[in-house]
């Protein structure tokens, strides 16, 4: 990707350049300066997403957004937008009869796994929280700035970045690339980076409006309200009063028609608002269209997530259609896998070969996202095509809180005939899975004791583990009985958790604590060891 100006800027010097200042860029951008990296950002846009958007947030991504002190923000602007909970079904219309319920309440049972809610945000609210937070901690956002050609070398990555407003033409010079680029990732492309997954689905639209449905919308609040009728498939979401939302249509509602699958062929105001309409289930409501957006729903995933120093995030590494809301969450899990790896390579506190786990941990997560997402889709707008090669659904928590690495950043990790995620009730604490939430005397979880970087998590009685962190310089933390009992370490073991809130390792044996054992593991994780490998066990 190469594109010459005479008009060229004065060159910039930086870390990390993050392509893209989106939901993904702006979540990079955030937990880099967490962890002490500013990362320099380039977005055409003008400024921060002006659409709803992704709106439905998983556990994980509060959890993440916890850790770098955003969650009172967003629980607070979230309640105000769309309450506490709500919901997810399937109606005939708005207006019509219920023809299912997927999910009765987002937060039924979430308890016992996790201090943090789902949530339902537009992203365009979002954004501005994630845009003051990265610039507190740092980040140097440019908007109307495309990038407009790079190329790398053992060293790092040169990019020439455009002002969109002056044209003038700017070299950026970076140790690394984080390409959160979008879909049609033009950096993906220029790497030569392909993908697999099931591809195309539909060319759908959706259609932002305003109309009083607060008739239809009292009793139980549902976040996301599919539709199914005889004029489309698709999905609503409502702001909290009811007089504003948008309308995703998929698919036209009898999939026998030419064209049933490429909605967007056809925009105008009129079929818009029959759309609108038919949805509701009221044919004379007066509806007001503010914008109608076209997109492609596919299912895909990309072939590799690094390429020497450019590493692929969010829809720049996978696709997905809405059904479940994988996209935006799996994104921001992405940046938050990368981020601390970036920053101990960047620190020197780890040796550039960890930066290979980021693919080895997230690609099959992605791809296991891309076939969930995909099932959710078959079977909730299109179910004539559920067949025997349709991929069985998987549990929201298994999904959301059990991704399960096997990698290099990970000692005795998820064996090679385990799936990628795997429900946290089933890991209980072990390497390569989320540290289990249990609750600490003094009011803290134990998800949040990683929050600023690598902890030892000892048992009652491992005294001798927590020595060996402290001669080596390493934070630790004793748990009581119950929680260590919750997190798999017993009276006298230890786990030493990530940055991102995963296990890297665990022992119930006390007998072996010792300085030299613990550098060991410590070495190994950071890619300085001889034993680096991934587990086979």
């Amino acid at each position: 990707m190469a594109e010459n100006s005479g008009n060229e800027a004065q060159p910039v010097e930086c870390e990390v350049l993050i392509v893209g200042g989106s939901l993904v860029g702006l979540s990079a951008a955030a937990f880099l300066g967490h962890h002490g990296i500013r990362a320099y950002v380039v977005e055409k846009h003008a400024g921060t997403s002006i659409h709803p958007r992704a709106g439905y947030f998983h556990i994980g991504t509060l959890e993440a957004y916890r850790r770098i002190g955003l969650e009172p923000a967003i629980l607070e602007l979230s309640h105000q937008q769309f309450g506490p909970d709500g919901g997810i079904n399937l109606v005939e219309s708005l207006a019509g009869r219920e023809m299912a319920k997927f999910v009765p309440s987002i937060n039924a049972g979430v308890e016992r796994f996790t201090p943090c809610k789902r949530f339902f945000m537009t992203q365009q609210s979002l954004e501005p929280l994630l845009r003051r937070r990265a610039e507190e901690l740092g980040a140097d956002l440019h908007y109307r700035s495309e990038l407009v050609g790079f190329e790398q070398d053992e060293s790092g990555v040169t990019a020439r970045v455009r002002d969109l407003d002056s044209g003038e033409v700017r070299e950026v010079r970076a140790k690394y690339m984080i390409a959160a680029d979008g879909n049609r990732s033009p950096v993906r492309e220029a790497l030569g980076i392909g993908t697999h997954g099931p591809g195309w689905l539909s060319d759908s639209i959706t259609i932002y409006f305003t109309a009083d449905c607060r008739p239809w919308l009292q009793g139980d609040p549902h976040g996301v309200i599919y539709v199914m009728n005889g004029d489309q498939r698709g999905f609503f979401r409502f702001e909290a009063e009811g007089t504003r939302g948008f309308l995703v249509v998929n698919t036209l509602g009898d999939m026998a028609l030419p064209g049933a699958k490429k909605v967007a062929d056809d925009i105008s105001p009129e079929r818009c608002i029959a759309l609108v309409r038919s949805a509701i289930g009221v044919p004379e409501l007066p509806i007001e269209i503010e914008d109608v957006a076209t997109w492609v729903a596919e299912a895909k995933c990309a072939d590799a997530f690094r390429k020497g120093r450019i590493l692929l995030a969010g829809d720049a590494a996978h696709v997905v259609p809405p059904n479940g809301g994988f996209g935006g969450n799996t994104g921001v899990q992405d940046a938050a896998n990368l981020a601390w790896k970036l920053a101990m390579v960047l620190k020197g506190d780890a040796g550039e070969a960890l930066l290979d786990t980021y693919q080895q941990e997230r690609q099959p997560v992605a791809e296991l996202t891309v076939e969930q997402a995909f099932t959710r889709y078959v079977r909730r707008t299109v179910p004539e095509e559920l067949d025997e090669t349709t991929p069985a659904l998987r549990d929201e928590e298994t999904m959301e809180i059990g991704q399960f690495y096997r990698s290099n950043a990970v000692i005795d990790g998820r064996r090679e005939d385990e799936p990628a995620c795997l429900h946290p009730d089933q890991t209980r604490g072990r390497p390569g899975s989320r540290v289990p939430h249990a609750w600490l005397g003094d009011g803290r979880s134990t998800i949040d004791l990683c929050a600023e970087g690598l902890v030892l998590l000892a048992g009652p009685d491992a005294d001798a583990w927590v020595e060996a962190a402290n001669d080596l310089g390493l934070a630790s933390v004793s748990l009581p009985a119950e929680a260590a009992g919750h997190c798999g370490v017993g009276e006298a073991g230890a786990l030493l958790a990530r940055p991102d809130g995963f296990v890297a390792w665990r022992t119930e044996d006390g007998a072996e604590a010792s300085p030299s054992a613990l550098s060991g593991v410590l070495g190994e994780i950071r890619a300085r060891s001889p034993r680096h490998r991934a587990s086979s066990s």
